[in-house]
């Protein structure tokens, strides 16, 4: 890694404020020749972390942009070498211009995420630490924003750790039975022991279930709009979203297809689903479509079950209501108040989470069906940056949480010490996967595949 990277940090496009970013062994000599100080001093003899006043030269030494200027000392930056950024006027012409200057004074074109890649080879982040970087920009609500900042600065590891050393404790102690077989030390601390495995599955098993709440902050909760044709799905979807975006006619099968976007009700985010119209028929297309609509509802956390309040409830209703009653949370929406109800709410509430009359049309009803759905996710809380938010955590964890349930259980049935050494060591095996302290370099090529250039 001694060679020097460079890239513009921030999004394409005209903005008020364009960053350049520089990170390697010959960052100061680039500098040197890319950017002239006001006060007359080279860039290689300022003070760090501070920004500095000056003039971006394009690689023919002409002036390109008054701009600012701030250098990091290696082991105190991001990526934990020497590094720089340039701040400029946000121009594409003169960011490109700065950046061919780097590449003609001895940088190279920085590949995606290797600014971050070198903060976690140099140690300045751990895995987990990186994917929260990649979080953090990705966040699409506050609450997501909280737990991707809590975890980039380390609030999981910290988590993780605590858990890796309570096992570590217990592999020393076995480790001295093992290498000690005279001395009475399995009876001393054998109840101590089993405190310490049992606190660390506890803890493992609260890490492996906040899995599916992460998913949710960080993705979404998968919500389906159910119901058979003509009952207002789309007309609902397009009330919660503020705009038409779905197609409305009186047409019955008018959907043909999954209609898909996202809405954030304060700190939840709900990745809508508009479905076609559950009903039996003879056209292809319109079946495929129900095919559809059946797979988005198998798939979904919550069901939104949209009925006709102005007719009678009929089979194909019956239908869709068991067809969403199977989500974790289902709510009846009987819509078309404005048209009069002739459907008796009472009835439908033993059958789902909640009961809610409104019109699409009007909109009224809207704001308390929102409400609803806000009230009904909000006491699924977890503290920001104690969350596992991807596949591969998760897995290794899981794996981690398996190792400590047979090393618990091998010592309760008496196994002999080796046993328990060898699945505490599967425990912190997966663990330092986890954390990145052991993982493969595919892997490790994988995961930062999915950054920007520039971060």
């Amino acid at each position: 890694m001694s060679d020097t990277i460079a890239a513009i940090a921030t999004a394409r496009g005209p903005s008020a404020i364009g960053i350049l970013r520089l990170s390697g062994d010959s960052t100061c000599s680039v500098l040197d020749r890319v950017f002239r100080p006001m006060n007359g001093r080279p860039m290689s003899s300022q003070p760090y972390r501070t920004m500095v006043l000056g003039s971006l030269l394009d690689r023919d030494g002409q002036l390109l942009d008054n701009a600012l200027c701030v250098l990091f000392g290696a082991g105190s930056s991001y990526t934990g070498e020497i590094s720089a950024e340039i701040h400029t006027h946000g121009s594409p012409v003169v960011l490109d211009a700065g950046l061919s200057a780097m590449f003609a004074a001895g940088a190279r074109q920085a590949t995606g995420g290797e600014f971050t890649r070198r903060a976690f080879l140099n140690g300045r982040l751990d895995l987990m630490q990186a994917e929260a970087v990649v979080d953090l920009i990705d966040a699409e609500t506050v609450e997501a924003a909280h737990h991707a900042a809590a975890q980039l600065s380390g609030t999981l590891s910290r988590a993780v750790e605590t858990v890796y050393q309570d096992i570590l404790s217990v592999m020393s102690r076995f480790y001295a039975v093992v290498d000690y077989p005279d001395e009475d030390i399995a009876d001393l601390e054998r109840g101590e022991l089993r405190d310490t495995l049992r606190r660390s599955r506890l803890q493992l098993e609260e890490l492996v279930a906040s899995f599916s709440r992460g998913q949710i902050v960080k993705n979404g909760l998968p919500t389906v709009l159910l119901g058979k044709p003509n009952v207002g799905k789309s007309s609902l979807l397009n009330a919660l979203l503020g705009y038409e975006r779905a197609i409305v006619t009186d047409i019955a099968g008018t959907t043909r297809d999954t209609v898909e976007e996202k809405l954030a009700l304060g700190n939840i985010l709900l990745r809508l689903m508009d479905t076609a119209g559950l009903r039996n028929s003879e056209d292809t297309v319109e079946m495929l479509g129900v095919a559809r609509s059946r797979a988005a509802a198998g798939n979904a956390s919550l069901a939104l079950l949209v009925l006709d309040g102005s007719r009678p409830l009929d089979a194909e209703d019956e239908e869709a209501m068991l067809l969403a009653t199977a989500a974790s949370n289902a709510i009846a929406v009987v819509n078309k108040s404005d048209l009069g109800c002739c459907i008796d709410l009472a009835a439908l509430q033993p059958r789902f989470t909640a009961v809610l009359s409104l019109s699409a049309r009007d909109g009224s009803g809207i704001k308390e069906l929102c409400n609803t759905i806000e009230k009904l996710y909000a006491h699924e809380h977890t503290a920001a940056g104690e969350m596992l938010t991807n596949a591969r955590q998760v897995n290794a964890a899981s794996r981690a949480l398996q190792a400590v349930e047979a090393a618990e259980e091998s010592l309760f049935s008496g196994m002999t010490p080796d046993v328990v050494l060898t699945e505490c060591e599967h425990s912190l095996e997966a663990l330092n996967e986890l954390t990145g302290n052991h993982v493969r370099d595919d892997l490790v090529e994988t995961i930062f595949s999915r950054f920007c250039v520039g971060k």
